[in-house]
């Protein structure tokens, strides 16, 4: 699961002791066409995930931390992340919309779908890297089974989950009903992109998602 870098060009920005090359212009932005775009054959169709998830929002009556309430940090130990969280929805296009450049270090939120600690699966999404360097989630393929991620709710709520699995799935290929399909319980999902560079509108052509499961929760 290592990430390509993309192709080099006259000017380059070296990242620390990793000796990564970045490119020129930003185009190294987390791109989830393949997995949101409705042209990939997933979008939001009545059966399609984004309605499974808004429904799972609505209807989480079973919610292990009580009603909805939004994340607002994030805290994987393993990879040293720390960071804020902020709610995004669609954009134009009927993607996921991404954080902006500006605020690269932080994640987003989906929040037509469930919260962390609701019933379904709550999708966070952040930027791999930029060409300034990497950004919030440019370890997340590091990440490792039995990992503790820890989402602090604005309600003071902590959330915890167990990393199940890290995976790269080609962004035409992404199977939906696995990574969106499950209701029966509180689930997260982290995504960012990865792989191959391609450039243009793709970017990278896949994406790194971590599936993990609910370990525990504090109420405040």
């Amino acid at each position: 699961m290592v990430t390509d870098a993309p192709p080099t060009t006259p000017e380059v920005r070296r990242a620390g002791a990793r000796e990564r090359t970045w490119t020129m212009p930003v185009a190294v932005l987390l791109v989830l066409a393949g997995i949101f775009a409705t042209g990939a054959g997933l979008g939001r169709a009545a059966s399609g995930p984004w309605d499974r998830l808004a429904a799972a929002g609505r209807d989480a009556g079973t919610a292990t931390t009580g009603e909805s309430s939004r994340p607002v940090s994030l805290r994987i130990d393993a990879i040293g992340v720390t960071a804020a969280v902020h709610p995004v929805g669609l954009a134009p296009d009927g993607s996921i919309a991404v954080p902006a450049l500006e605020r690269h270090r932080e994640t987003g939120w989906y929040d037509r779908g469930p919260s962390p600690g609701q019933d379904g699966p709550a999708i966070i999404v952040g930027h791999s890297d930029t060409r300034d360097g990497p950004s919030v989630f440019f370890d997340l393929r590091q990440v490792r089974p039995g990992a503790r991620i820890e989402v602090t709710r604005a309600d003071r709520s902590v959330v915890a989950f167990r990393v199940d699995s890290v995976e790269r799935f080609d962004k035409q290929q992404l199977p939906a009903d696995r990574v969106y399909g499950d209701y029966r319980r509180p689930g997260l999902r982290l995504i960012t992109c990865g792989g191959r560079w391609v450039g243009g509108s793709i970017g990278y052509a896949d994406n790194i998602v971590v599936f993990a499961s609910l370990a525990d929760a504090r109420e405040p």
